[in-house]
């Protein structure tokens, strides 16, 4: 668990590389909303703050609930960086797992 000022801040699971399984990755990214994410976060780390989902008004739980698809799937990387999250992609695992499926992802239109 890391600390954080005077508040523990839980680390969340994240898959081993060798464990990501496409279909839980093509499932994750199926959702616009998730897929937005990911393109959002494809330049660079993203505070989790900053990142907005398509639909404004969408409650913070559907925001938590995409992020955490995401991160289960092992798509994303969802780690404390002072009081909030920091979001990053994880390209290299993936690549590594599935060569060439993010680029051909996050290079098509939506």
């Amino acid at each position: 668990m890391a600390e954080n000022d005077s508040f523990p801040i839980p680390d969340l699971y994240h898959p081993p590389g060798e464990d990501l399984v496409l279909t839980d990755i093509l499932f994750a990214l199926s959702d616009p909303a998730r897929l937005e994410i990911v393109r959002q976060v494809a330049s660079g780390a993203v505070d989790m703050a900053q990142c907005h989902l398509q639909n404004p008004d969408a409650p913070k739980s559907t925001k938590s609930h995409h992020m955490k698809v995401l991160r289960e799937a092992g798509i994303l990387r969802n780690e404390p960086a002072g009081r909030g999250r920091l979001l990053s992609l994880r390209l290299e695992d993936l690549d590594r797992r599935f060569p060439g499926l993010m680029q051909a992802v996050l290079a098509a239109q939506s």
